[in-house]
């Protein structure tokens, strides 16, 4: 996987950052190498990983409705945009498009996004955007003469602090006519515990190659084996916690700093947030957009949201 240089750079510093700190994290942007990216396609075809297929199945029900609402001539913006399958999902239903802008900051995947839509929508003027979506960026001069549409699937909004979320919506607000915004709505514990660890510890082979990623780029020498993946939901925060627990007490060396941990200290690599209804409604109306359009799956566990100013 392909950064940015100045990308790669604030990566890195927030590595170190994180593990010199206390209590240690790790940013979860860095879960995402090849390896990593591969492991959680794996992940979104396990049956306790309820996400995708919920959020597929609102999709095949309801993108007609997303685009009629959406407009004439909008330009779809996907920040983190992955494969770009769910765009290609609206994107057939959009009434003459202006064009579709996929951001990501890994070039191979932001090639890969490009072949899939020159192949799914030929007339379809794509332009793919290099950066870092939870930085400040700026759209194609295209967007200038057209509807600027954000589409942020796959509850990735979650994955950001309310803080944060707040500052991303605040952000597209000031660059888009709407917003289409997918979030992963709460539930019983048992369920989203089983969502972040499942049987086969597929999920704990994804938080677990963090580690192999830190020695690799870092020069570090953790030992993967010595660290458990744990899930754990925090009710009064209301998300899920992935960590990677130490299972003695030991030493590790990173980019040449030396770093003891305590027998069950953890590293905290990432958080997913659930919303209730009412309560994105009131994140959104902090960042200046209107709750305008709602759809859920047939089991009531994942939502889209649709904004507008």
């Amino acid at each position: 996987m392909t950064l940015p240089a100045a990308t790669a750079e604030r990566l890195r510093g927030a590595v170190l950052d994180g593990l010199l700190g206390t209590p240690k994290r790790l940013p979860s942007a860095y879960l995402y190498d090849s390896a990593g990216s591969a492991l959680f396609e794996s992940i979104c075809e396990l049956p306790e990983y309820y996400l995708t297929r919920a959020e597929t199945e609102i999709l095949q029900r309801h993108a007609p409705e997303m685009a009629r609402r959406m407009g004439a001539g909008a330009l779809l913006v996907e920040p983190g945009c992955g494969s770009g399958e769910k765009a290609c999902m609206l994107l057939q239903h959009l009434q003459q498009p202006a064009g579709f802008v996929p951001i990501e900051i890994s070039t191979s995947a932001l090639e890969g996004a490009r072949r899939l839509l020159r192949e799914r929508f030929p007339a379809l003027p794509v332009h793919p955007l290099q950066a870092d979506f939870t930085a400040s960026f700026t759209l194609p001069d295209v967007a200038a003469a057209s509807r600027p549409v954000f589409f942020f699937p796959g509850s990735t909004l979650g994955n950001f602090d309310p803080a944060s979320a707040l500052g991303l919506l605040r952000r597209w607000r000031a660059m888009g006519n709407a917003a289409l915004v997918g979030v992963d709505l709460r539930k019983d514990p048992d369920t989203l515990v089983a969502a972040y660890d499942d049987a086969r510890g597929v999920t704990a082979a994804f938080n677990l190659n963090l580690l192999a990623r830190i020695n690799r780029e870092f020069g570090a020498d953790f030992d993967p084996g010595s660290f458990a993946h744990e899930a754990i939901w925090n009710a009064s925060e209301s998300r899920i916690e992935m960590h990677l627990r130490s299972r003695h007490a030991q030493t590790v060396r990173v980019d040449g700093q030396r770093l003891e941990f305590r027998a069950g200290e953890t590293i905290h690599t990432e958080n997913s947030y659930k919303y209730t209804f009412e309560g994105f409604a009131e994140l959104a109306r902090r960042a200046g957009w209107r709750l305008t359009g709602q759809w859920t799956d047939s089991g009531g566990r994942f939502a889209e949201y649709f904004l507008e100013p």
